[in-house]
């Protein structure tokens, strides 16, 4: 059983949701980027997604972008990252997921990332930019090496399109709170009632929520209506905000306190 399935499977049994977190891998360094790992987890991170740093990152608002530019110049690339993950499996086993964009993944070369990902221990691979319908080479991969392919629905996803994408999914759906880039917002969309419950009808999997939560108490509102949150930015801009690194890390372990006890309420 992979272990994103075990921790929405433990979630279910105590009767809360998930809390899935964000961060860019070696933002400002790997090394911070482990203390930050090891931090998360132990202050109630459920599922870490891993950003990978990108040149271009299309999807991401200016925290993220800011991020990723930080993790290059610091010469964070895919196989320092999997040895960071090497490195944080000798102390927790909460899932990983790799979220990066595909032209990464191509360079480095799917059949070969794959075996990589799951020797190192991720979990699954959340590929941003890649079309389902250009994702034949990357599927098959992933399911030799038992690593899910989670999928990405935003809230303009038509039916019958939403039925097509989740066709072969696993581990979880991230449903997309609003249209646009990441980024910290204050509001929630009017219509995320609507459009989650759509896509919890859709599936059997835990659908999670995320793009724009910010404050425990904005979690615990998008919680009631999935199975589980992702936050992201808002650590990034407690990390980047501290006087020290270490500082940055504490914050962001306060911050994902907060979070977690907001979803076992």
């Amino acid at each position: 059983m992979n272990r994103i399935d075990r921790a929405f499977a433990a979630c279910r049994r105590e009767d809360r949701k998930a809390l899935v977190t964000f961060i860019s891998a070696g933002d400002p360094s790997l090394e911070v980027s482990e203390s930050l790992l090891s931090a998360l987890a132990g202050a109630g991170a459920d599922v870490i997604e891993l950003g990978v740093p990108f040149s271009d990152p299309m999807a991401d608002g200016p925290t993220i972008q800011a991020a990723s530019q930080r993790a290059l110049a610091a010469g964070t690339t895919l196989e320092r990252i999997l040895d960071l993950v090497r490195r944080f499996r000798q102390v927790s086993e909460v899932p990983l997921v790799l979220f990066s964009y595909y032209n990464l993944i191509f360079r480095y070369g799917v059949d070969r990332l794959a075996a990589d990902s799951a020797e190192a221990g991720v979990d699954g691979w959340l590929v941003v930019d890649l079309p389902v319908e250009e994702s034949a080479e990357v599927r098959p991969a992933l399911e030799r090496n038992r690593l899910h392919w989670i999928a990405l629905v935003a809230p303009t996803t038509p039916p019958e399109r939403l039925r097509f994408l989740l066709e072969g999914v696993g581990g979880f759906v991230y449903y997309i709170t609003v249209t646009g880039v990441t980024g910290a917002r204050n509001d929630l969309p009017s219509d995320l009632v609507a459009h989650t419950a759509e896509v919890k009808e859709a599936t059997d999997l835990p659908v999670v929520a995320g793009f724009g939560i910010s404050s425990p108490e904005m979690a615990r509102r998008v919680a009631t209506h999935v199975d589980g949150v992702v936050v992201g930015s808002r650590i990034i801009d407690l990390l980047a905000g501290a006087e020290t690194p270490e500082a940055g890390v504490e914050r962001a372990a306060a911050f994902v306190r907060s979070l977690a006890a907001a979803l076992r309420e």
